[in-house]
């Protein structure tokens, strides 16, 4: 049932952003050098890593690190960066990931594959044995703002909350978050 909610899912949100992704891909090939997408390595269901794609916000020259490890993150951001982030269009090519399989409309955010200490945290509360999502529980219940710890306790909760009927209100969630702009730091 759930892999037929995410077809759904890309289906509908494929349909109704494809004209918004051509114009973001326009719009970051014209404001600055380097790709339209950065793809990063990611960890996905059984601590297997992915490829991931998103529309790139960042200078070519961003170390590979989480955003809140780089010393100044706004001095990274391209001209239309902070836009794309706080909108989360940038997150749009992830749909992507979804329809090959790797990712799930709803669960854990995929940690990058050098974020060892989240990746380990999230193995011993048997987290790495679903996939990763394009929003979560822990997304809608802090984003950036929240710490490791609290963001493996949210992940958790979700383990024990999963269901269809879920998954659909941590989207509606998700929606409503975003247009309002809560717990984005960059």
């Amino acid at each position: 049932m759930k892999r037929l909610f995410d077809l759904l899912v890309v289906i509908v949100a494929g349909l109704i952003f494809a004209i918004p992704m051509i114009l973001v891909a326009m719009s970051v090939g014209l404001t600055s050098q380097g790709p339209i997408l950065y793809w990063s390595k990611r960890v996905g269901k059984n601590n297997r890593l992915f490829n991931m794609p998103k529309f790139r916000t960042m200078r070519v020259d961003t170390p590979v690190l989480p955003t809140h490890l780089l010393g100044n993150p706004d001095a990274y951001l391209t001209s239309i960066g902070s836009f794309l982030r706080k909108s989360s269009l940038d997150e749009l090519p992830q749909l992507w990931c979804i329809l090959r399989g790797d990712m799930t409309v709803v669960g854990p955010r995929p940690a990058l594959s050098n974020q060892q200490d989240l990746i380990d945290a999230r193995t011993v509360k048997g987290i790495h044995l679903i996939k990763p999502g394009l929003t979560g529980w822990a997304q809608v219940n802090g984003r950036d703002e929240i710490e490791l710890a609290k963001k493996v306790q949210l992940d958790y909760e979700y383990l024990d909350k999963k269901s269809l009927i879920f998954d659909v209100y941590v989207v509606l969630l998700t929606f409503y978050k975003v247009v309002k702009r809560e717990g984005i730091q960059h």
